[in-house]
């Protein structure tokens, strides 16, 4: 019962959970302005200071005006989300902490929706004092073509940027007057998005002018313009598929990012990764165990009691307590979680120090010997914990910066062989950092790393062997390092591959390396960063608009996150079907059309869940006619990786019901069993659609109807010779029965017998018996033939004996033996000396 009222409890809560964001009041949604919106005003404040302290300040009124406005928005604080963001923490307190936050602000913090909210036309908002004298002194200086004015009101009209309202197609107005009045590529890029997108309703789609401001962009160097048109050119979006043009402009965003990765400290920038798909957070688009990412090869296997279920937040808490209790595994592992960082927990390296020198102060003292000698296991992972000291002193991160200090630990960590030791100290003697600058030797321990699949070794090698002209070891170690995505060894393969060095140029490999190389440096020219907290923030608007920017630089995951969030049709029991007022979400996110274009550039780069999407648009009609063929070949295009049972599952339904595809009920089983071969976990689905379907496969058999049945699978039938049917029938006489058509060799039950177990009987004789004797008689009349052939020769080696023995015999014979006479008798002859001995032994006797 206390189980009962506690689901009933938790029901209530997602529920009220559930109509959250909807019942926001527009005052929330817009004065909560996301985190982009704050960064952009930020920087739009410091753009424009920067640009008139570079160009100074002619001291006209206009620019009075403007800096006036800046310093009365600069007051404006636009109030954090924090009405709209709780964090859900683990454990009994933090949950209920949490539904109780979320249950005081349904009741007590919220209201209906305003009709701005979901009109695309909104009226005007009385603007507070403040706020309103800062616009009209913009609004008077951009009359007289003050260009920082202009700006300053297309970007609060687009983001919303101190608690403005905002207004697309006034953004839109803004940038065309600044983009024609002085050129501004920043304006350019952004009519050539907003072409791209039609977002908010602006201005209608229309992709060849998009592609024209974003070239004009381009040429004016502005970075986005510049992806947004190499991945254009690659996938054929408003232009025909040129591979040649892809490459040039991905090759210029490609050299600009290895220029920031390589810069800042040795060893280079750390590349931040802030590229997440939103429906992997919730098991993917079909949710958990039924979507690619969390079913068949990619679930979770582990048992119940696995670590593989276990939230972040507790594998924390766990890894801590051992720490705690002296486990050293335990400890290196937290200071290697707070050194890189993850998707929920950001980068402490402060921390990340403390922990890896609590793992080395276990081993060795302060004065650098070591304490516990015999233990092999706390050697090796203290000698992992001097590399990480090692290059964060070598590199200044968490704490000053010394290359003497990054020389002992990793002199440490090298007793041991340890491989970041090996690379660091490589990277340490290649640049001349505290050592003397020796290729030679720094070769020697790029080497010794490099054999322990380290990427950066492999890397620095692979260049060292680019240098002397050995291009094929060269690729092989850029190869290996290519496995764990080094952004070096993708920039050395696309140069490789785009130049022709060594191989027939291949503009396609070159450009796909190019890309990579791209999107590695994500801070540097993309949005995710702003459109993550934004939509934890709960400014799901700034979010959309933030990940479409990024879709159309190409990145997927923002292609597939625009999708996950304008699509509407995720169940068909959906919670808005049973509220009314549910229904009541933003106009931006109710565009179908839109959804289905980003699915659509989702599934071609590859993403199996969207491709299935895709289908289920096709087939519903969602922002397009419903096209069954184009359902189908969408489903059948993602059941060709074997990864998807929903798509499975669908060609099923499809050729169950003739929809899209001809009605064929044996088909539609073969599909629903390879459902539950791809993924375990539909079983009940497919069990329950076969059913169904051997129903009316049964009824559709005995009423004769038109649709093909289910039948069995028939076993392939093997012609073979006589030498190979005698071989398999001494061998195994099974197999051939086996093998042979179930209804060979039985008799015609509809064929009349005269006198049914009569004498009549044997002549009505199997025809499989019939062939087993003919198989058993030549059997035996080969068998007999090896036998009598067996007995010639027995009889002639015989005979070849008899004679030899015979031939022996006779020339015995022609020799004399020891006291034969000549004449071939053995008694002596008269006149011979032993004659009369002989003849008195003879009378003797």
């Amino acid at each position: 019962m206390i189980h009962t009222w506690q689901s009933w409890l938790r029901l209530c809560f997602l529920i009220l959970l559930s109509a959250r964001y909807v019942i926001c009041t527009q005052q929330v949604l817009s004065a909560a302005g996301s985190s982009r919106a704050q960064s952009s005003a930020k920087q739009d404040s410091e753009d424009v200071l920067n640009w008139q302290q570079k160009n100074g300040d002619d001291g006209s009124q206009e620019s009075l005006d403007v800096q006036e406005a800046l310093s009365i928005l600069q007051t404006i604080e636009s109030p954090h989300s924090r009405v709209t963001r709780f964090d859900k923490n683990s454990g009994l307190f933090g949950t209920t902490v949490y539904y109780a936050k979320e249950a005081f602000f349904l009741l007590f913090m919220s209201g209906p929706p305003k009709d701005d909210y979901l009109d695309p036309h909104p009226k005007e908002r009385k603007l507070s004092k403040p706020l309103g004298t800062a616009v009209r002194l913009l609004e008077s200086a951009a009359r007289d073509n003050n260009s920082d004015a202009i700006f300053l009101l297309a970007e609060m009209n687009f983001y919303g940027n101190f608690t403005y309202p905002r207004n697309y197609k006034e953004a839109f107005r803004r940038y065309q007057e600044l983009s024609s009045f002085t050129g501004n590529i920043t304006a350019q890029y952004m009519i050539g998005f907003m072409y791209a997108t039609g977002f908010g309703g602006s201005v209608t789609r229309d992709q060849a002018k998009a592609l024209v401001y974003h070239t004009f962009a381009a040429l004016g160097g502005n970075t986005r313009s510049e992806m947004t048109l190499a991945f254009r050119h690659h996938a054929g979006i408003g232009t025909p598929r040129n591979c040649n043009e892809a490459a040039n402009y991905y090759k210029r965003v490609a050299d600009k990012s290895i220029k920031y990765a390589r810069s800042g400290p040795p060893g280079g920038i750390w590349l931040d990764r802030d590229a997440y798909r939103l429906a992997d957070e919730e098991g993917g688009v079909y949710g958990e165990g039924a979507s690619v990412v969390s079913s068949g090869v990619h679930a979770k296997k582990a048992g119940p009691n696995s670590d593989q279920h276990a939230a972040f937040d507790d594998v924390l808490e766990y890894l801590d307590l051992m720490s705690r209790k002296g486990d050293l595994k335990a400890t290196f592992s937290l200071g290697r979680l707070n050194y890189e960082g993850s998707r929920t927990m950001n980068r402490n390296l402060r921390t990340a120090r403390a922990y890896f020198l609590k793992v080395a102060r276990k081993y060795w003292a302060k004065d650098g010997s070591i304490i516990a000698e015999d233990d092999n296991e706390t050697a090796k992972i203290a000698s992992k914990a001097a590399g990480y000291l090692g290059r964060m002193f070598l590199r200044g991160e968490g704490m000053e910066q010394s290359f003497e200090k990054a020389l002992t630990w990793l002199k440490r960590g090298l007793a041991n062989g340890d491989s970041l030791c090996q690379y660091e100290l490589g990277l340490m003697y290649l640049q001349g950092h505290g050592v003397r600058n020796d290729p030679i030797t720094a070769a020697s321990y790029f080497k010794a790393a490099a054999d322990q699949d380290s990427a950066g070794a492999q890397v620095h090698l692979a260049q060292l062997f680019l240098d002397q002209g050995d291009l094929q070891t060269a690729m092989r170690y850029l190869d290996l390092a290519v496995r764990h995505g080094h952004v070096e060894a993708f920039y050395h393969l696309a140069e490789i591959n785009n130049n022709g060095v060594g191989r027939e140029r291949s503009c396609g490999l070159a450009t796909a390396y190019y890309k990579v190389v791209a999107e590695k440096a994500e801070r540097l020219h993309s949005s995710f960063a702003e459109a993550n907290r934004a939509y934890e923030d709960g400014d799901k608007e700034t979010a959309l608009v933030s990940y479409m920017m990024a879709g159309e630089q190409g990145y997927e995951s923002g292609q597939a996150n625009v999708a996950y969030m304008l699509d509407e049709h995720r169940s068909i029991l959906r919670l808005s079907s049973m509220i009314s007022w549910r229904r009541q979400t933003s106009y931006i996110l109710r565009n179908s059309a839109l959804a289905l274009i980003y699915w659509t550039r989702s599934a071609k780069q590859s993403n199996i869940d969207s491709m299935v999407k895709m289908g289920d648009y096709y087939l519903g009609g969602y922002g397009v006619e419903k096209d069954m063929e184009k359902a189908a070949t969408c489903y059948q295009s993602a059941a060709e990786m074997q990864q998807s049972a929903q798509a499975l599952w669908n060609l099923g339904w499809m050729h169950e019901n003739g929809v899209g595809v001809e009605q064929d009920f044996h088909l539609a089983k073969r599909f629903y069993d390879q459902a539950l071969e791809t993924n375990q976990e539909s079983y009940l689905p497919v069990k329950l659609s076969l059913l169904k379907l051997r129903m009316r496969s049964f009824w559709n058999t005995i009423t004769n109807g038109k649709v093909n049945s289910i039948q069995s699978e028939p076993e392939s039938k093997k012609d073979w010779s006589f030498s190979e049917w005698m071989s398999n029938f001494l061998e195994d006489d099974h197999e051939y029965y086996h093998s042979a058509d179930p209804d060979d060799g039985l008799p015609d039950a509809n064929a009349h017998d005269p006198m049914p177990g009569g004498d009549d009987y044997y002549d009505d004789i199997d025809e499989g018996i019939i062939e087993s004797l003919i198989i058993i008689g030549l059997a035996a009349a080969l068998a007999f033939l090896v036998y009598y052939r067996q007995q010639r020769q027995t009889t002639h080696q015989r005979a070849v004996e008899q004679q030899r023995q015979q031939a022996q015999g006779q020339q015995r014979a022609a020799q004399p033996l020891p006291g034969q006479q000549p004449d071939g008798g053995f008694f002596p002859p008269r006149g011979d000396p032993n004659f009369n001995q002989w003849v008195a032994g003879g009378v003797g006797h």
